[in-house]
């Protein structure tokens, strides 16, 4: 598995509080099979998770090199998670925000509660400066669980979707797993991720399995767990 979505960037949000935390994950995620992944620490204006990138590359190189002397075998990767603002643009120009290992694709998130109205105007400004959105875990959103066909005017804007596999198994409730295998059988889903925060278990093998149930091709599964990612760090068109 390569792992777009997780929160192992030690203490500067919600995800892992210390270097000694992270690498724990990490080892259990290579013994699971994870090769590659993007550290996406939340990025919200003027909160306690507004870290500029400058920090938050000293703390990647930081573990880059703790991973080198532990001997674990996982190519890191920097980006954000980035909660919606009219400022994207902004915050890129002022380097407070990183789009994913520097390429077109930024990581994106909604409030969980409510879609805000001007969503749509902020994606497409984003679109025309030849960024590509990637919205995430949009099974987790209250308005695309009440109407789940909202997914699909994004991404005919262009916008990608990144599923949280754990919603397979129940993690986010019922409504989420359902939209989300709704999604995965529409073809609307372009990645599946961890969003690990704490947890050390990656339950890669299950998740594949339970992937391959809905979208019965193997191609696709591949598409979703690795293929993709390997398009999206090469700043590939997807």
């Amino acid at each position: 598995m390569k792992d777009l979505h997780c929160h192992l960037l030690p203490g500067i949000d919600d995800g892992s509080k210390s270097i000694e935390e992270s690498i724990k994950i990490l080892k259990t995620a290579e013994k699971e099979g994870v090769t590659d992944i993007m550290l996406t620490p939340h990025y919200i204006e003027n909160t306690k998770y507004d870290c500029d990138n400058l920090k938050k590359k000293e703390l990647f190189n930081r573990l880059v090199l703790e991973t080198k002397r532990e001997h674990i075998n996982i190519n890191l990767y920097l980006g954000n998670e980035v909660f919606i603002t009219e400022n994207f643009i902004d915050l890129l120009m002022e380097r407070k925000i990183i789009t994913l290992n520097n390429t077109r694709y930024l990581l994106f998130e909604f409030p969980l509660s409510q879609i805000p109205y001007n969503a749509k105007n902020i994606l497409y400004d984003l679109v025309t400066i030849g960024c590509i959105p990637v919205l995430a875990h949009p099974e987790r959103y209250e308005e695309f669980q009440k109407n789940p066909t909202l997914a699909e005017e994004f991404v005919r804007m262009g916008v990608l979707l990144q599923g949280n596999y754990k919603s397979l198994f129940g993690k986010y409730g019922k409504d989420a797993k359902k939209v989300l295998k709704s999604y995965l059988k529409d073809g609307l889903i372009t990645f599946l991720a961890s969003d690990t925060h704490h947890t050390d278990d990656y339950m890669i093998s299950k998740a594949k399995r339970k992937t391959l149930e809905i979208v019965r091709d193997k191609k696709i599964v591949e598409d979703l767990f690795e293929n993709n990612f390997d398009k999206l760090i090469r700043d590939q068109d997807i």
